[in-house]
C-alpha cells in the first residue's frame, strides 16, 4: 500500500483506502471532536504533516499522498477535479468520524477550498495556508521558469522553495524520490498557469480561513486578504509571525492551535 515510503510518525497507513491506489494514513483518538484531513501542496507528501498531527490530541487525523506523488504515483489522471474527488471521498462519513475539517497547505489549500465549495455538507470549515488563488489576485513572479524535464524541474523547485542546502543534505534515494514526483509537480504548476477559474469563491458556503506568514511575500498576501474579504463574508484571514512557506514543518504548534481555535469559533457560531 505505501509503495515503500516512510510511515509518518504517529500515523499508520490504512489498507482499505476509499480510492484504490491512494496512499492514506490516519491517526485515531478516542471520542474525537472532529476529523482533520490534511492536503499537501506541490512536491510534498502526506507525511510532512506528521508534526502537526502529533499535536492534534483531540482530533482524528487523515493525511494522504495526492495522486501522482510518493505512494500514489501510479494514479492518473492528475487533473484538478480528480484531486477534489479524492478529498471528497476521504471526507465521507464512511471514512471520517464526526465533523470534517480541511487543512490544505499551498496547492493543497486550493483543493481544500474547491472541495468545500462543491460539497459543503461534508466539511465543517476549511483552512488554506498560502494557497495559490491567481484568479482572485494575479501574482507576478521573478522566479525563472522550471525545466520541462520532470526530474530537473523537481530539483529546481525544491531548491527554490526550500533551499539548496536542504537538497544537498538529502540522501541519493531521497533525491530520487523527489525527482520521481516531477510529473505530478509539473501538472500542478500547469493547472495554476491555465488562466481559468476552477471554482467560484462567492459560492463557498462553509466558513473558511486563509492563513499566511509575514515574510517577503506578505504584501501580496495582505492584498489577497482584502480581495477575499470582499468576495465572501464566510472567509476570514490570519497572518502568522512566520516568514517561511513550510509552516507545517517549522511551526506545527502554532498550526495545531490555529486549527483548534478555528474549530472553537465554528462551534460557537453554529
Amino acid at each position: 500500500m505505501n509503495s515503500g515510503q516512510d510511515i509518518p510518525a504517529g500515523l499508520h497507513f490504512v489498507a482499505d483506502s476509499p480510492v484504490p491506489g491512494l496512499a492514506v494514513a490516519e491517526r485515531r483518538v478516542k471520542d474525537p471532536l472532529a476529523s482533520v484531513i490534511f492536503i499537501h501542496g506541490a512536491l510534498d507528501r502526506g507525511g510532512s504533516f506528521a508534526r502537526v498531527a502529533r499535536r492534534m490530541e483531540n482530533f482524528d487525523v487523515i493525511t494522504y499522498d495526492r495522486r501522482g506523488y510518493q505512494g500514489s504515483r501510479r494514479l492518473a489522471p492528475l487533473d484538478f477535479d480528480r484531486h477534489v474527488d479524492d478529498l471528497l471521498a476521504l471526507a465521507t462519513r464512511e471514512n471520517a468520524r464526526g465533523p470534517v475539517i480541511y487543512f490544505g497547505h499551498s496547492f493543497g489549500g486550493t483543493i481544500a477550498w474547491a472541495a468545500a465549495t462543491r460539497e459543503p455538507r461534508l466539511s465543517k470549515f476549511a483552512v488554506a495556508y498560502e494557497a495559490p488563488l491567481p484568479w482572485v489576485l494575479p501574482r507576478s513572479s521573478t522566479r525563472p521558469s522550471f525545466s520541462h524535464d520532470p526530474a530537473e524541474a523537481a530539483e529546481q523547485f525544491f531548491r527554490a522553495r526550500v533551499s539548496d542546502s536542504a537538497w544537498e543534505r538529502m540522501s541519493v534515494m531521497q533525491r530520487q524520490s523527489r525527482r520521481l514526483d516531477g510529473p505530478a509537480l509539473l501538472n500542478d504548476l500547469s493547472i495554476l498557469r491555465r488562466g481559468w477559474v476552477p471554482f467560484d469563491l462567492t459560492e463557498l458556503r462553509v466558513p473558511a480561513l486563509y492563513a499566511h506568514g509575514n515574510g517577503a511575500d506578505a504584501p501580496y498576501f495582505r492584498a489577497l486578504d482584502v480581495a477575499l474579504a470582499t468576495l465572501n463574508p464566510l472567509i476570514t484571514t490570519r497572518e502568522l509571525a512566520h516568514p517561511d512557506h513550510g509552516a507545517h514543518l517549522s511551526i506545527p504548534d502554532q498550526l495545531a492551535v490555529l486549527i483548534l481555535e478555528t474549530w472553537q469559533r465554528a462551534c460557537t457560531s453554529a
